[in-house]
């Protein structure tokens, strides 16, 4: 179960072009921003990167304006967790949850969530707020991303998760989110 002071969202590559031509690209867009704000409603930290922004342009638009603030984390690598910056910033929130969304499932969202398994984190993967570029290289992201005992959750899942009861003041502000 997410709790919220144990907790991160992390967002993998929605970047450029790319991100423009993944399988549901506008359900895509639409729950990893639903997902954003109810993290920022509920204080949940957020980091974020992007592979290779050179090459593949940076984040789009529609998600990149949510974050201000919050600087991207330009990565090489297909694993955000062979990423020296990554991991200073994630080891410096102190938490042992981390929530994924982003792109493309079966590259670089599942090797950071494999590695983020073996280094002993608790892993719950947003099925709704990842994509590839075909449906079936997501599914088969999401099938390893399974097999290597990171959980499978969805937007309202995990948001309302965190909020762990209609009574918590910030339920309000998550049903007008996710509605």
């Amino acid at each position: 179960m997410l709790r919220r002071p144990n907790s991160i969202l992390l967002i993998v590559d929605v970047q450029g072009n790319l991100a423009n031509m993944v399988y549901e690209r506008d359900l895509l867009v639409q729950n990893l921003q639903k997902l954003i704000l109810g993290m920022q409603a509920l204080e949940v930290p957020i980091l974020w990167m992007e592979q290779n922004p050179r090459g593949l342009g940076s984040t789009i638009p529609e998600i990149a304006d949510l974050l201000p603030g919050i600087e991207p984390i330009a990565k090489m690598s297909f694993s955000g967790c062979r990423n020296e910056r990554f991991m200073e910033s994630l080891h410096a929130l102190n938490r042992r949850q981390v929530l994924v969304a982003g792109i493309e499932t079966h590259i670089c969202v599942y090797q950071t969530v494999a590695d983020l398994m073996d280094m002993g984190y608790e892993v719950q993967v947003v099925a709704d707020a990842v994509s590839s570029r075909s449906e079936a290289n997501r599914k088969i992201g999401l099938r390893k991303m399974r097999d290597c005992g990171a959980s499978l959750t969805s937007v309202e899942t995990a948001l309302f998760e965190l909020v762990g009861s209609a009574a918590e003041e910030c339920f309000k502000k998550i049903l007008k989110i996710v509605k």
